[in-house]
């Protein structure tokens, strides 16, 4: 009897799964978040979404194709938990035979993010405060079913609307047609501007001279202009450039292992085009000179365009040949890399800076033994024009998670401004990603308010508005004005 009162006394000082004060341990972040942070809308000013879907508003026909489709993030999970590819990414099995199994592995998430990113979306967008697991997978997969076949809400632009979104920003390759963004721009029911963002990597991706030919001509027939040599190439990508911000595009966003920043002239960066063009192979110097003369050149466009220039660096991707032949890029075989990239990283934004053309700047690590690197590379490059020019980005990708987004905002509160960081993006392929934001604000405002609690931070008279605003900034303020929209 007296072990079983222990046990209740220990139930009931359990706090509950995922209620409305999930990861808010204290009154005073319970406030910050319901009070502040809560209520602002959503920019996603970096994602993957595809724009089509958005344009046509697709119909999903379950939650599978609307929450596994794409999902790298699951599909690495379930692959982990011992699942077959046939029901991962395989074309031979129902719906419900994927689902089933990512069902069976989510008890096995624990202390993962995806275990908290689940039940979130289920929460959020279905109203589902049950956890899945196998005993009620069938029974869970049929109510969401049965949700999404009647309700409107579950398709792109339903989605947006129910989590109060005002802008997305897709990730598009510079030779797109954007044709898909015209369409959404042009529709008056659309209440979600979807914007693109300039990818410019296969315009520089040199490492195999049949591919980067292919992409040239390509840019010559998307762009109009005939390319004969280096200059017409970069007379082309000016023109897409230019294309791009007349449909609203005011970022760029760069994927790339470290940064460039290697010495070359202009003679021989047009030797080196035009030797790929014809078919020769690159020595490794003469494609880290390639890659750093374009990075600078996108750089100068970008400034010059009033645009901001997005950076993402520290993958290594598709390590596993077996299955990147079978399956292709982008499918969760990807890891952290290793890379000395710090006096590159300044070399390079300092080549921007000197000329004066160093566009407002947000750099990812992806390797978090960067973290203090990028919070201390920030101040060598603010300039005084704008409140946090140089952006150090959330966590991304691997990091962004509980642990790696505290840290980064422990990093950039201790040797920068906090108070002055653009927030949160989904970077997702999944239009059921939005929680992340929310996730994102609750690790926030539960990080304030511990300082508060532990006296470290004033909350009282002129401060306590203070921090209230730093709040709702860092959710959508900052953002909203560093990128203008």
């Amino acid at each position: 009897m007296q072990k079983q009162n222990h046990l209740i006394k220990i139930y009931h000082l359990m706090k509950p799964f995922m209620d409305e004060n999930f990861l808010l341990q204290s009154e005073t972040a319970q406030k910050l978040y319901h009070e502040h942070a809560a209520k602002m809308p959503i920019i996603d000013y970096h994602c993957h979404l595809v724009p089509r879907q958005v344009a046509e508003n697709k119909r999903f026909e379950s939650i599978t194709q609307i929450w596994l489709g794409g999902d790298h993030y699951k599909w690495r999970a379930m692959r982990s938990n011992g699942v077959a590819e046939r029901f991962i990414t395989g074309k031979d099995t129902s719906d419900w035979e994927k689902f089933e199994k990512w069902a069976e592995t989510v008890p096995y998430t624990f202390r993962n993010p995806l275990y908290h990113w689940t039940h979130l979306e289920l929460k959020t967008a279905f109203g589902i405060n049950k956890t899945l697991n196998p005993e009620n997978a069938r029974e869970i997969f049929e109510e969401c079913n049965d949700q999404i076949k009647k309700d409107p809400k579950f398709t792109p632009r339903g989605l947006m609307k129910h989590y109060n979104v005002k802008v997305v920003c897709t990730t598009d390759d510079p030779v797109d047609s954007l044709e898909y963004h015209k369409q959404v721009a042009d529709d008056p029911t659309m209440e979600t501007k979807m914007l693109p963002t300039w990818r410019p990597d296969k315009a520089m991706a040199v490492e195999v001279p049949a591919n980067f030919k292919a992409y040239v001509d390509k840019l010559s027939e998307v762009s109009g202009k005939a390319i004969n040599g280096f200059n017409d190439y970069i007379d082309a990508i000016q023109a897409r450039h230019d294309f791009f911000a007349s449909m609203g595009c005011k970022l760029s966003d760069h994927g790339i292992e470290e940064f460039y920043a290697e010495d070359y002239t202009d003679e021989e960066i047009k030797a080196i085009f035009n030797k790929v063009y014809n078919g020769k192979e690159l020595c490794k110097e003469e494609i880290l000179k390639f890659k750093s003369a374009m990075m600078h050149i996108f750089g100068v466009q970008d400034a010059e365009a009033g645009w901001a220039q997005q950076f993402h660096y520290g993958a290594i991707r598709d390590n596993n040949s077996k299955m990147f032949k079978l399956i292709g890029p982008d499918t969760g075989f990807d890891s952290i890399g290793e890379f000395n990239t710090a006096k590159k990283c300044s070399k390079f934004l300092d080549r921007l800076n000197s000329e004066g053309k160093l566009a407002k700047t947000i750099l990812y690590n992806l390797n978090p033994c960067a973290n203090e690197v990028l919070a201390t590379m920030l101040g060598n490059f603010q300039d005084g024009s704008i409140p946090g020019k140089i952006q150090w980005g959330s966590g991304w990708w691997f990091l962004d998670q509980k642990d790696g987004m505290t840290k980064q905002m422990n990093a950039l509160s201790l040797l920068g401004l906090l108070s002055r960081f653009v927030g949160m993006l989904t970077d997702s392929r999944s239009f059921l990603s939005y929680p992340r934001h929310e996730y994102f604000r609750r690790i926030l405002c539960n990080l304030v308010a511990t300082d508060i609690e532990n006296g470290e931070v004033p909350y009282v008279g002129y401060e306590e508005k203070r921090v209230n605003q730093m709040i709702e900034d860092i959710a959508y303020n900052n953002a909203k004005n560093y990128f203008q929209f």
